[in-house]
């Protein structure tokens, strides 16, 4: 397995990883680069259309990183990240556009609650585009041997956390007029609902 220098040195460098996070195991890559992610895009086997996540070691960085959020979105953010959730938000200066593909307007984005080595790289990193470690259409990986050897033996590095809970993040679209769960993952769609809903009061 590989150590968190080895892991921040291939992220910077643009080469995938795989890393545990508090849902599932991630194929990650840095953001800030479109070949990088166009390249996890093809590892995985997934359509180019569909967008990617990018993922914030902390609330601060990731408005930092798209300081739209700030105002209006910022309080439901905090209020809801970290945690297990990907947060489909409004993205009025389209930024990175590689990971939003079709939809320039919109970006989803997530801050989980890590521990360990994931914690220590994603803070180096600030940041990482990130999806399940799995073909497109496969089962999300809750331990490393359910991960593809086709992805372990093309990504420059791997974090092993042990077993995950294994159920993905809920995402939600807050980019209309009222909260959508798009996928329900690990906070059930009626308790994310009503989370959403005890926020905007």
């Amino acid at each position: 397995m590989s150590d968190v220098a080895e892991v921040v040195a291939a992220i910077r460098k643009g080469k995938p990883v795989v890393l545990p996070t508090d849902t599932v195991y991630g194929l990650a890559c840095t953001p800030y680069r479109p070949e990088p992610v166009r390249a996890l895009t093809e590892l995985k086997r997934r359509p180019e259309e569909q967008p990617i996540a990018f993922v914030a070691a902390n609330v601060d960085r990731l408005l930092d990183c798209i300081p739209e959020l700030r105002g209006a979105a910022e309080r439901m953010v905090r209020e809801l990240l970290p945690g297990p959730y990907t947060l489909v938000v409004p993205n009025p200066a389209a930024r990175f556009a590689w990971l939003t593909v079709g939809r320039p307007d919109a970006i989803g984005v997530r801050v989980p609650e890590l521990v360990g080595a994931s914690a220590e790289i994603l803070e180096e990193v600030r940041a990482v585009a990130a999806t399940s470690a799995n073909e497109h259409g496969a089962p999300d990986p809750r331990r490393l041997d359910e991960i593809p050897e086709t992805i372990l033996s093309a990504v420059a590095a791997v974090v092993d956390g042990g077993e995950l809970p294994g159920t993905p993040s809920t995402v939600f679209d807050l980019t209309g007029e009222e909260p959508r769960v798009l996928r329900e993952g690990a906070v059930p769609a009626a308790d994310a609902l009503a989370r959403v809903a005890t926020i905007l009061g």
